[in-house]
């Protein structure tokens, strides 16, 4: 997700970062908050900027980003050594909140100048997979049909975008549309990475539509994913000693408490 590696989402999540809701069905649900911290901590990655740093900014973005996305739209990006946020008025560094001058430096007559940046005009932006995913979460209590056109908007945009299938997928199950779910969530596993929380919501369906073989199933790959997940450990351990699995519930039930433990 957003080229993050398979379990960097889940120590995201474990370590605070990211804080999805759980929904009816106790499956995870991602705010545009959390896709936008997901992405940062991605572009910081890639930028070699020193872990310290990172974790001061993610702390930072996290307590002032909107929940929802500003009509002008954000931008961040990893300039030199620190992290700059952008939105159509102003531009400041992420982790002291400063403002930062938009100019460039250029030589006059053997002296150094400051010059205004001026740009041509550009056409208006495109709204993007991420805007789509923010508009969706932002309509599921207003209008449920909007909501899923808004992020089938985003999964055209950008197929592996896959905070919107695990929104969606929710939105299916909630309305009992539960093969449909099924199905999204085969698709996401195609298109996109590994993820757990996939598995793990895939199982939720599989387990509402009796198919409690190929639940266990998902339930198992989700935990090869992240075998910290103890939502899965639980479910799996009570499916396990439904179908009459003795000794993998027992597994189970040992694993899911030595988490509550910690």
């Amino acid at each position: 997700m957003l080229g993050l590696s398979r379990s960097a989402i889940a120590r995201l999540i474990a370590n605070g970062f990211v804080t999805p809701a759980r929904g009816p069905r106790n499956e995870y649900r991602f705010s545009f908050r959390d896709v936008v911290l997901l992405r940062t901590a991605h572009q910081l990655q890639a930028a070699d900027i020193p872990t310290r740093k990172i974790v001061r900014a993610l702390q930072r973005l996290r307590a002032t980003l909107p929940a929802e996305l500003p009509l002008s739209g954000l931008r961040i990006t990893a300039v030199g050594n620190s992290i700059a946020v952008h939105d159509r008025g102003s531009r400041w560094e992420a982790e002291s909140g400063q403002l930062l001058m938009d100019f460039e430096v250029a030589a006059s007559r053997g002296s150094v100048s400051f010059v205004e940046r001026t740009e041509p005009d550009a056409p208006a932006p495109q709204v993007g997979a991420d805007e789509w995913f923010a508009r969706g979460e932002a309509l599921e209590t207003q209008d449920d049909d909007a909501a899923e056109a808004a992020y089938r908007e985003a999964l055209a945009i950008a197929p592996d975008h896959t905070a919107s299938y695990l929104n969606l997928g929710a939105m299916l199950c909630e309305s009992e549309r539960l093969e449909e779910a099924v199905a999204l969530y085969d698709r996401a596993l195609k298109l996109g990475p590994e993820l757990a929380l996939l598995h793990f919501n895939r199982a939720v369906a599989l387990e509402d539509l009796g198919r409690f073989e190929e639940a266990l199933h998902a339930y198992d790959r989700s935990l090869q994913g992240d075998p910290d997940l103890g939502d899965a450990h639980f479910n799996a351990a009570r499916l396990s000693d439904q179908l009459g699995h003795k000794q993998q519930a027992i597994r189970h039930y040992s694993a899911w408490r030595r988490l509550q433990k910690r």
